[in-house]
């Protein structure tokens, strides 16, 4: 059974059954999260209507596309998730780095939209929320209120997206397509290091009792569902390479901390194919390093406070990773001089060029981070690590100029180009890796309870078993407990088991 930290019944009969009508009437049937873990136990009639549906477009069609299965066309299905081997021409390291795109989610191109599913549907299944008159509040850097609000939309109610006002435009440009009313884009004070700031707001919000704040930080809907969808998906990405090269291991997965629900993937491959997993921050605020603090511009992950749905104890190392290497990385990937200076001096092939585009900042982030672990722990060509790219570059135009006018004012050229490439590939270090023992996992956790239990007042008892392992086993039995309830909602609603 799962634990009682979520929430695996009907709450409220009467706004589950009035939320299950107002569904209905949008045409909006909920995909059950085992059919989001493996698409091919999607109804063919769901499948073959969304060959003629927009991927881009707030359609409930949409909902059956929330998930690491998408070909890279986003209209069909993909028999592995897409993904990109990293050549050594480009890493300098022997183990293969595989990175999975989650450019290929719909709405958003973006994988977030996954975390704002499995956060809001077990409020909707279980009469905890009102889609009829109650607003979700979606508390983002960036992406998880993008696919919030795609996700409200489809349910046809009010989504609030609380974001920093230093995030990139791309970001608010989406946001002001997508939101209801304009006053739904909440700004907060400052930038990617600001999660407090954004705590705040939405603690204020919460005292209307017709917003629903989501947080993805601390709802276990996301670890559940990153648990449940993203990490059968990456070890399919694995077991596709091994086929082709056997006798490899999975190693290592890497991935940032942002919201930690990307880490509960880890807690799946590390429990099935005994991956270590590795955590991504920035140097310039390194929290999980050294109790740090600091800004940084790596958009995408959040910090300066401990998730609360980070499984810190089952977490082996922490990396830190410089922004200035990751805008630089950005610049190379992005610019024509970049590109011809792999293709023309460094030999990368033309295949792998054309991927780079798929990799946003907090993907580079990962990718030097796998760098850096495979150097640490001196891995060999049949030590695999896998990591993500939650977004592409697509997002990032604003800050890539910002970066290329205060850094390359005179013009970026191929010298330019070599000196990011030497330095923040070739160069990249086993410096800021963090290597965690049971001493340096309590650190962490116990760092935690600042945020969590003084600021946002979580019972101490709650936050202290945490700390145990067999608490989250339980939570990840809530996936099975919730598409139960997704069905009968689904039934309530009008929807056939095969609709």
């Amino acid at each position: 059974m799962a634990n009682d930290a979520i929430v695996t019944r009907v709450v409220d009969a009467t706004s589950r059954d009035r939320a299950a009508r107002w569904l209905r009437r949008a045409g909006a049937r909920l995909p059950r999260f085992a059919e989001l873990g493996d698409p091919a136990t999607i109804p063919q009639s769901r499948v073959a209507a969304l060959h003629s549906v927009d991927p881009d477009r707030p359609d409930p069609a949409n909902l059956f596309r929330v998930h690491w299965y998408n070909d890279r066309s986003r209209t069909g299905f993909a028999a592995t998730p897409p993904h990109f081997v990293l050549p050594p021409e480009l890493t300098g390291v022997r183990s293969p780095i595989i990175v999975a795109f989650g450019c290929f989610f719909p709405m958003i191109a973006a994988h977030k939209v996954l975390a704002a599913y499995g956060c809001l549907i077990p409020h909707l299944v279980t009469g905890r929320f009102d889609p009829a008159r109650q607003r979700a509040v979606w508390p983002s850097t960036g992406n998880y209120c993008r696919g919030g609000v795609a996700i409200s939309r489809i349910l046809g109610c009010r989504g609030i997206a609380v974001l920093p006002a230093g995030m990139s435009e791309e970001r608010f440009e989406w946001l002001r397509a997508w939101v209801t009313q304009p006053e739904d884009i909440v700004r907060t004070p400052g930038s990617e290091s600001n999660v407090k700031e954004i705590f705040d707001r939405c603690a204020e919000l919460a005292r209307n009792p017709d917003n629903l704040v989501l947080n993805q930080f601390a709802e276990f809907g996301n670890y559940v569902a990153h648990y449940t969808c993203t990490g059968p998906a990456l070890a399919r990405v694995f077991q596709a390479f091994e086929a082709q090269h056997s006798g490899c291991r999975l190693a290592s997965f890497v991935a940032a901390s942002g919201s930690a629900g990307t880490l509960a993937a880890g807690d799946y491959l590390k429990e099935k194919l005994g991956a270590r997993i590795a955590a991504v921050e920035a140097s310039e605020c390194p929290t999980l390093l050294r109790n740090g603090f600091g800004e940084h511009n790596i958009q995408g992950i959040g910090d300066k406070h401990v998730p609360y749905i980070h499984n810190v104890m089952n977490t082996d190392f922490v990396v830190g990773i410089s922004d200035r290497s990751v805008a630089a990385l950005d610049l190379l990937f992005n610019s024509e001089t970049g590109l011809a200076y792999l293709a023309d001096r460094r030999r990368v092939d033309p295949p792998a060029i054309d991927e780079l585009k798929y990799l946003g900042l907090s993907g580079i982030a990962n990718v030097v981070a796998a760098i850096k672990t495979a150097k640490r722990l001196e891995l060999g060509d049949e030590d695999v690590l896998i990591t993500i790219a939650t977004d592409s570059a697509a997002l990032y135009g604003s800050e890539r100029r910002k970066f290329l006018a205060a850094t390359y004012s005179s013009g970026f050229d191929s010298v330019n180009a070599g000196e990011i490439f030497g330095q923040h590939l070739l160069g990249a270090a086993d410096n800021d890796v963090l290597e965690l023992t049971h001493d340096e996992r309590s650190r962490i956790f116990n760092l935690g309870y600042f945020t969590w239990v003084e600021q946002q007042g979580v019972p101490l008892v709650e936050f202290e078993r945490r700390r145990s392992q067999s608490f989250w086993r339980g939570l990840r039995q809530g996936a099975a407990a919730w598409d139960e309830l997704i069905a009968e909602f689904n039934a309530r609603g009008g929807f056939g088991k095969d609709c």
